[in-house]
């Protein structure tokens, strides 16, 4: 690091009124995937680090535990557990847990089962048959076999006292576990992935007919409660500063700022003269023109291009780029307070999985972020963050812009990295480069248009 003190964001979330399903990570590349399908049944959820301390879940209102996979054996030295305080708040509060996988293994082992390597790992597909008579409301409303996707070496050969299997495949008999009386299910595959075809059915199963959670989550509620804060804390003669780049996350939350408190959200694009083709002019006629916001372009490209003479490294590059858009991006600042007085606060885009980035448990060997830096803005610039969209995942942004009434042209373009197209260009970087880049560019960019592939993937 260069020693210099940040801006920062905190990594937790501040809901403690709102009922949620929590989600504890035991370091599962599939962990995200839960928070989603949970969120895509209209239910709010946050994600926790398997670690986290009884009393900060105990803080918020519980609807139901969920036990995410993760990398480790659970009968391993310095494999994650959760705490004795989580277990006693469960049982205190009669909180439904679901564990999966790894999850599934350590609810196992707590409660007394034994679990051990398999014969052999089994990921992939597999085919889960339903023990005869079975009427676990897991499966209410599913076949008596189903398709799921398995990711495992280990398995559980004994079940905890008071536990019933439900369900198995042809390599593990304990492939579904129960205890009705205790509230407590395992699986040991992924309801959470595409692969698992019934996995959404199971988790609703749970999350909406066990727990009982209420299908609340809805995009148009939050942005009438974003408003309604924003307000609060900003106050009647308060401003707010932001970067735009015309990109989905930055036009939502550019569009809520301005629904809540008007001209006093100042919007700044910084064209740096590595843009795609008519970027500056194409966003100003969005944002500006269409929906209203208070948005000054500054035409900086002969200084970033200036600056990119002769360089050929792209890490260099991206450096250049950063650094010069902070400057231009401070000036500009400087120019609004001294136009219409202090501006307090600063529009980050922040998403929900820059928020899971701090607080996933990654093992012992990592460390894990208690913080972000904001785009590198210097902490002498003493604002105060607003973050509207950083309990949300990218689709849930955009079911917020469709819900904002902002075109779908908007809502479904692609994310554009910050050093632009000059990382694109090999070599050096000028004028005469990127206009070659901007046309080409253009030329897919409407190709994917016509035939109807543009949505189809992530990024162009």
């Amino acid at each position: 690091m260069d020693g210099k003190e940040y801006l920062k964001q905190s990594s937790q979330l501040g809901n403690l009124g709102r009922p949620q399903v929590a989600i504890l990570d035991f370091g599962s590349q599939y962990s995200h995937l839960i928070a989603r399908r949970v969120r895509e049944l209209h239910v709010y959820c946050e994600l926790y680090s398997c670690l986290v301390d009884a009393d900060q879940l105990a803080a918020h209102d519980i609807t139901a535990i969920i036990l995410s996979g993760g990398p480790s054996s659970v009968y391993e030295d310095g494999a994650p557990h959760v705490s004795k305080g989580i277990w006693d708040l469960i049982e205190a509060r009669n909180i439904p847990v679901l564990g999966i996988c790894y999850g599934m293994q350590e609810m196992a082992q707590t409660f007394g089962g034994h679990v051990a390597p398999g014969q052999k790992r089994e990921f992939g597909k597999a085919m889960v048959s339903r023990v005869e008579g079975c009427d676990c409301p897991l499966f209410d409303g599913l076949p008596s076999e189903f398709q799921v996707w398995m990711s495992h070496g280990d398995k559980l050969h004994e079940l905890p006292e008071g536990f019933k299997y439900v369900a198995g495949t042809e390599n593990a008999e304990f492939v579904t576990m129960e205890n009705i009386e205790k509230r407590m299910w395992g699986l040991q595959f992924h309801p959470e992935v595409t692969h698992s075809p019934l996995g959404k059915d199971m988790l609703r199963n749970f999350i909406v007919n066990i727990a009982g959670a209420k299908q609340d989550w809805v995009m148009s509620d939050y942005a009438n409660e974003f408003i309604r804060e924003v307000r609060e804390k900003v106050g009647p003669h308060g401003n707010v500063i932001g970067a735009v780049s015309g990109g989905v996350d930055s036009t939502v939350a550019a569009v809520l700022m301005n629904k809540a408190i008007g001209d006093r959200f100042h919007a700044v694009l910084v064209d740096n003269g590595c843009l795609r083709k008519d970027e500056a002019k194409n966003v100003l006629k969005r944002l500006r023109g269409d929906c209203g916001i208070n948005l000054k372009c500054v035409d900086a490209s002969d200084r970033f291009l200036t600056l990119l003479k002769d360089v050929e490294d792209p890490e260099k590059k991206r450096k250049i780029i950063g650094t010069t858009f902070i400057e231009v991006f401070q000036e500009e600042a400087a120019r609004i307070v001294e136009e219409t007085g202090p501006c307090d606060f600063l529009l980050q885009g922040t998403l929900y999985p820059d928020v899971i980035e701090s607080i996933s448990y990654k093992g012992p060997s990592a460390t894990i972020k208690t913080h972000h830096n904001v785009g590198g803005l210097p902490a002498t610039m003493k604002l105060k963050l607003i973050e509207p969209l950083r309990e949300l995942f990218k689709d849930e942004v955009r079911e917020l812009g469709i819900a904002l009434g902002i075109d779908e042209v908007s809502v479904w373009r692609h994310p554009f990295p910050g050093p632009g197209l000059a990382i694109r260009i090999l070599g050096s970087v000028n004028a005469e480069r990127c206009k070659t880049l901007q046309e080409a560019d253009a030329i897919m960019i409407d190709e994917l248009m016509k035939s109807g592939h543009y949505r189809a993937i992530g990024q162009a």
